[in-house]
């Protein structure tokens, strides 16, 4: 049950990340990556700026040359902060004045105007543009003049939504596009806008497309033909190739450290409406801090319209997940504090369990000892028994054989004495011969039962010893004296008493064999006799 409990709560938790996340495409991943990297094109655009700010430092600059780096520098700012593009331009309407240069003043002009424009100071912006007495232009920079008052009346009808002033912006780029050069990006890229305005979709798209084969991620005009081919897809309410194209435009801009873009709100916008809220709110709110730093009133105007609502519904959505949340770690505490009851429960008991394991354990070693040592017992009974088993029939045998020898010696005496043949007698009375033939053959059936036990006792026993003392029977023996003795010690006679009597040496003889052997011992003297009694026990159990 609780399985099922955590598991319902994960779900829950993720289910309002998953959604954004799988449908996401890989140009869409991109973008979120390229963002994440915003840092790192913005430290290269400083770096270049920084690069142009040094060589300013020099002191035997010329005004042309200060005044051709202040313009390098407009260039990188215009588009990246106004503010800092505005100082170097007015630097510059200084320098055109000081060294009396009216192109470079007008030059100067232009630019200045239309940085004004994007700024919102569209009245500064209109004071510089009427000023400028347009037959005193030089044709160098008419088309930057016509551009500038285009994009002043686009700016200003944007802000008062005046149709005239969109329609005078029109006029100016026709203007400008009968004197710039065909072949020219600038000049493909006002076209393709004139046309698209104009209604002309198929021939727009053809041109843009183009272009945008044409271009990388390097070129800054690239942002604004993919902006134009979404907008057009907006237009054909084209959901996916709109946001193929302001993707890919987003993706130029913030390469290009471009902060004045339209792309990012048109995301925002776009994924608003198809209800991605975070997504809508991450570019809606980049949109707005680049136009803030940028200083682009335009764009901030564009991005008020529709910033609000979706600042209004993310917040919304975060108070809902927070709601949702709250509710989550309740339940998760709850769960938790029964997860603690539970696991207490279940320590208590592992230790209990783990207690008893140990006297088990415990209990199983004492048993095993135990065990052990029945075997052991067991073991040696059954060698006793087999022991006992052999030497009992062999015993009956020899008791048996020695009771007819016996009557046969008596019936030999006997007769000796019968026929009264006394000498005989006596000296057969007097004689060892047959004691000590009946001791070596005591001693031949000795050695063939010990054997018949343990046949690799010569051979175990050997090996005790080291190479070259190691003891070996006679031709036709099967044992010799310290073989026989220590083989006695193998069957548990260990009482050298016991030994003597049996074999009929003094008892110092039998301490001197048992002395003399142990030091040819290659193992311990002292474990050397307890080792000789072991000997044989696997080979017996084998067979």
């Amino acid at each position: 049950m609780k399985k099922y409990l955590l598991l319902i709560i994960f779900s829950s938790l993720c289910t309002t990340f998953s959604y954004s996340y799988n449908k996401k495409d890989s140009l869409t991943i991109y973008l979120d990556k390229v963002m994440e990297n915003k840092d790192l094109y913005i430290e290269e655009k400083r770096q270049s700026i920084n690069n142009l700010r040094q060589l300013l430092t020099i002191g035997s600059l010329s005004p042309l040359q200060t005044y051709d780096l202040n313009e390098k520098l407009y260039n990188e700012y215009k588009k990246y902060r106004s503010d800092s593009a505005v100082y170097y331009m007015l630097e510059n309407q200084k320098l055109a004045v000081q060294i009396n240069n009216k192109e470079l003043k007008f030059k100067a002009d232009v630019q200045l105007a239309w940085l004004y424009s994007t700024s919102g100071l569209y009245i500064e912006s209109k004071d510089i543009l009427e000023n400028i007495e347009r037959k005193n232009l030089p044709d160098s920079l008419m088309a930057d003049y016509y551009e500038t008052y285009g994009a002043f009346c686009s700016h200003y009808g944007q802000s008062n939504n005046s149709y005239t002033y969109y329609k005078k912006s029109e006029y100016y780029r026709d203007s400008m596009l009968l004197l710039l050069d065909k072949g020219s990006m600038k000049y493909q890229v006002s076209y393709a806008t004139k046309i698209l305005y104009e209604g002309k979709r198929e021939e727009a798209e053809a041109v843009l497309l183009d272009l945008l084969n044409e271009t990388t991620d390097k070129n800054e005009e690239r942002g604004t033909i993919a902006y134009l081919l979404g907008y057009m897809y907006k237009n054909d309410k084209n959901t996916e190739l709109q946001r193929t194209y302001f993707t890919i435009s987003a993706i130029a801009d913030i390469k290009n450290c471009l902060k004045d873009n339209a792309s990012l709100q048109s995301l925002a916008l776009l994924y608003y409406e198809m209800g991605d809220i975070d997504q809508a709110y991450k570019f809606i709110q980049s949109a707005v801090d680049d136009a803030v730093f940028c200083n682009v009133r335009y764009r901030a105007v564009e991005a008020s319209a529709f910033y609000p609502i979706i600042n209004a519904s993310y917040q919304a959505k975060e108070k809902k997940q927070k709601s949702e949340l709250q509710k989550y770690l309740i339940l998760i505490s709850i769960l938790s504090a029964l997860l603690i009851v539970g696991i207490t429960y279940v320590y208590k008991q592992m230790k209990r369990v783990a207690r008893i394991r140990k006297e088990l354990y415990h209990t199983n070693l004492k048993l095993n000892e135990l065990n052990n040592d029945l075997l052991k017992v067991n073991n040696d009974l059954q060698e006793t028994n087999t022991i006992k088993e052999e030497y009992i029939a062999h015993f009956f045998d020899l008791c048996s054989a020695y009771i007819d020898k016996l009557e046969d010696y008596r019936k030999t005496l006997n007769k000796k004495a019968a026929n009264n043949q006394l000498d005989e007698l006596f000296k057969s009375l007097k004689s060892t011969t047959i004691v000590e033939n009946e001791l070596e053959e005591l001693y031949k059936n000795f050695d063939a039962i010990f054997l018949n036990l343990y046949p690799t006792f010569v051979a175990d026993f050997n090996a005790l010893l080291e190479k070259e003392e190691q003891i070996f029977p006679k031709k036709g023996e099967l044992l010799n004296t310290e073989l026989r003795i220590f083989a006695l010690i193998r069957l548990g006679i260990t009482d050298s008493v016991k030994i003597a009597h049996f074999l009929r040496y003094s008892l110092r003889t039998v301490y001197n064999y048992r002395t003399k052997v142990r030091n040819k011992a290659s193992v311990s003297r002292d474990d050397f006799e307890e080792m000789v009694k072991k000997i044989g026990t696997i080979q017996r159990k084998n067979d």
